[in-house]
């Protein structure tokens, strides 16, 4: 089990770069603009957003890596990415080249939203399995607010500051291959794959599994029993739903307004720039230590559980801010009730998202079905990044968190009436109920 959780650390560290690269960009923001005197809208769609193009990318596209070559090449290949956008970013000279070398950040982004969760889940036992692919959220959330403490710390040393904030990054990113580049291969893809059978077995021993050859025996029977390997066949129509929805309704919450747009939502409910500052960085601390109260509950009390929670959690908060704001009560209680929001997303669909999508889906194509939810889960983050700029002017602060609020009914009757719970069961055991 010690082995187990070192591997499970180790490949989450992915995770950490994931939120780091995310964030890091904030500091060299106003400065690159300034610096090559680029437009607006260049520089936002161009410059700000190429990372989050290269995630889409990365999502649609990681699974073939990961089948193909294994998921510990494409481990590697994340940690070089991040290494080469890091590095090759803070050196740019230009805009294009810059925005290039975040493109390929962004790739490694999005393969790492397919590969870890799937590696850890195939690797962990059934009992531990939520908790450890969770890990990878908790360092999502940690390397965000790593990255808002490095640029605080490196703003104002030198006059090209912000090439510093991002050259950090290359040192977790070196450390992550070095530490990557020992992880052993999922028994899993070597039995569906290459049909490794002694292979596999000896890293199930060597991670410690009691009964090998009984988990052995259930791999190989989920292999005869899922021989179609497109996703969309039909076969696996069911799993390929639950993935979908699930992704969409996290995006539809608002998640991803609330934090991208914090400030500027704090400034419309009242309170001065200092003062929404300060409350973006408490939504940092907040969904640090929810997320890690999810990691200690989620396979104690089940995936299912947590999203109840979260979903009364979001319908509540957001509802009040939508009170809040048509009825113009003032920017204390829009900031507490945003603070709950960020709570519930980190107790529900933060710590389950990730740990859900790589449970559904058969061995056979887990990556796949890892993608289709990592993907929309992207085109839905950046479709509202790009697009809520746009509704703000269209539409007041109440009516956007009154849509938001219906949408959260909607993941509660999801959750209610179609989501399975997964806590405690076998990837095979799972894939069976799930497809049939």
């Amino acid at each position: 089990m010690n082995k187990i959780i070192y591997w499970s650390i180790t490949v989450a560290v992915a995770g950490f770069l994931f939120g780091f690269d995310t964030a890091v960009i904030s500091g060299a923001d106003k400065p690159i603009q300034a610096m090559w005197d680029t437009s607006s809208l260049f520089h936002g769609l161009f410059i700000m957003s190429s990372a989050l193009w290269g995630t889409l990318i990365g999502a649609l596209g990681g699974n073939y890596p990961c089948d193909k070559y294994g998921r510990k090449p494409t481990l590697v290949l994340v940690g070089v990415l991040f290494l080469v956008s890091a590095i090759g970013s803070a050196i740019a000279q230009d805009p294009y080249t810059f925005a290039l070398l975040r493109f390929i950040g962004g790739v490694g982004v999005g393969i790492s939203s397919i590969v870890v969760p799937a590696y850890i889940s195939e690797i962990a036992p059934a009992k531990y399995r939520g908790r450890l692919v969770a890990l990878y959220q908790f360092q999502i959330v940690f390397g965000i607010l790593i990255a808002f403490i490095s640029n605080f710390l490196i703003s104002g040393t030198s006059g090209n500051d912000w090439r510093l904030m991002l050259a950090v990054e290359a040192i977790p990113a070196v450390i992550y291959l070095l530490m990557v580049a020992r992880a052993p291969e999922s028994p899993r893809w070597l039995v569906q794959n290459k049909n490794a059978i002694k292979k596999a077995r000896s890293i199930l021993i060597q991670l410690g599994e009691s009964k090998p050859d009984t988990v052995l025996l259930a791999i190989e029977k989920d292999k005869k029993q899922n021989v179609e390997s497109k996703l969309f066949s039909g076969t696996y129509s069911k799993a390929a739903l639950l993935a979908f929805l699930f992704a969409a309704f996290n995006q539809l919450s608002g998640i991803n307004f609330i934090i991208y747009y914090a400030p500027r939502l704090f400034e419309l409910a009242g309170l001065d720039v200092n003062q929404a500052l300060l409350s973006g960085a408490g939504i940092g601390l907040v969904n640090l230590c929810f997320t890690m109260l999810g990691l200690l509950l989620i396979d104690k009390y089940g995936r299912r559980s947590l999203m109840y929670v979260g979903s009364i959690g979001y319908i509540i908060s957001l509802a009040v801010v939508a009170w809040a704001f048509s009825n113009q009560t003032g920017g204390v209680l829009v900031v507490a009730f945003v603070f709950v929001f960020i709570a519930a997303h980190a107790i529900g669909q933060g710590t389950v998202i990730w740990v859900f999508i790589a449970e559904i889906f058969p061995n056979k194509i887990r990556s796949k079905g890892q993608s289709l939810g990592s993907g929309t889960h992207w085109l839905f983050a950046a479709a509202i990044t790009l697009f809520m700029p746009y509704f703000l002017e269209k539409f007041s602060p109440a009516e956007i968190f009154g849509f938001f609020t219906l949408m959260m009914v909607g993941q509660l009757i999801f959750v209610a009436r179609f989501m399975p719970e997964t806590k405690g069961r076998s990837l095979e055991n799972i894939s069976i109920n799930t497809n049939n």
